[in-house]
C-alpha cells in the first residue's frame, strides 16, 4: 500500500491477529470498497496520531 494519510491516522493500527495494518472505524460497504481499493483519499474519520498531544495538554 503506498503512503497515505491512514499511515499517520490513530485508527490505523497492527491487528496481531491478522498481522496487518486495519482501520479501526467501522466502515460502510461502499466505503470499505474504496479503502481496500486506494480511493479513499479524503478519508471523513482521519485523526492525526500525536503521540506528544497529551504531554501538550499538560504543560
Amino acid at each position: 500500500m503506498a503512503s497515505s494519510s491512514c499511515d499517520m491516522c490513530v485508527n490505523y493500527v497492527y491487528d496481531e491477529d491478522y498481522e496487518c495494518y486495519t482501520c479501526l472505524v467501522n466502515l460502510d460497504e461502499d466505503e470499505l470498497v474504496r479503502f481496500l481499493t486506494d480511493r479513499f483519499s479524503d478519508c471523513p474519520y482521519f485523526r492525526l496520531d500525536d503521540e506528544y498531544g497529551v504531554v501538550r495538554h499538560q504543560m
